[in-house]
């Protein structure tokens, strides 16, 4: 939860709402996002 609701700025209850699948997608998209922005940085 903490994840999401530090990259996405999200309140709690917001993300507790989310169906578990959906969190899990949120969380894939966010990982996916910041994987491609720390390897551009590094180039």
């Amino acid at each position: 939860m903490a994840y999401l609701a530090y990259h996405l700025h999200w309140p709690l209850a917001e993300l507790l709402a989310l169906p578990h699948r959906e969190r899990r997608a949120w969380v894939s998209e966010v990982s996916t996002i910041n994987t491609t922005l720390n390897s551009a940085q590094g180039s």
